[in-house]
């Protein structure tokens, strides 16, 4: 097992918002939320930029994936076109996508959830992209809701959003992040038994 391996594993117990206390930066926009409940995902990004109706560089991107990738789409100056459906699911799943995550809007949501395909999007819309174009790119910086993502950066994304980090920081977050994690039930429980918040906290 790779190094990148251990290091995605041992992520898959932290939450987003245990990071959210340690550090402000690599947040995407709250409304990027996951179609599905009780999934948390992680892995290396896989980039692709879309502009306006033009998915046109979706399926040259997933010529480009490896088996766990997260896909991260970013839409170029468009808030109306759905870029993301029921085939574009299919494809992803047998490219070996791990989850998409995407500024703008999907359509077929039934059939995305009955796939159990984990995608965080802005919501629906029934106005889709366009065939016949040749816009966009794959495997390039972007930005997606508001934060600049390249291609293998660490994406770790659950029910609370979606961060976006560099290898390397967020190994160096992990280990202070499982500590927080572990010490969150030990306060709840001095609550129960009637132990003020100050108190816990030394204020």
């Amino acid at each position: 097992m790779s190094s990148e391996d251990d290091l995605l594993t041992a992520l898959l117990s932290v939450e987003t918002a245990t990071i959210g206390h340690m550090i402000s930066h690599g947040f995407m926009t709250p409304q990027l939320q996951c179609i599905l409940p009780d999934v948390r995902i992680c892995g290396p990004a896989l980039t692709v930029s879309l502009p306006e109706d033009d998915s046109y560089s979706l399926p040259l991107a997933l010529q480009e994936a490896r088996r766990g990738d997260v896909l991260v789409i970013e839409r170029l100056n468009d808030n109306h076109h759905a870029c993301w459906g029921a085939v574009m699911t299919v494809a992803a799943q047998q490219a070996g996508i791990a989850a998409v995550i995407l500024d703008g809007y999907i359509t077929d949501i039934s059939a995305i959830i009955s796939a159990k395909f984990p995608v965080w999007c802005k919501g629906r819309s029934p106005l889709t992209t366009k065939r016949g174009k040749t816009g966009g790119a794959a495997n390039k910086k972007v930005t997606c809701a508001g934060v600049v993502v390249n291609p293998g950066d660490i994406i770790l994304a659950d029910e609370n959003g979606v961060l976006a980090l560099s290898k390397k920081e967020i190994a160096d977050l992990l280990n202070q992040a499982l500590e927080i994690q572990r010490q969150e039930p030990l306060i709840i429980e001095k609550l129960k038994q009637g132990i003020s918040l100050a108190d816990i906290y030394g204020l």
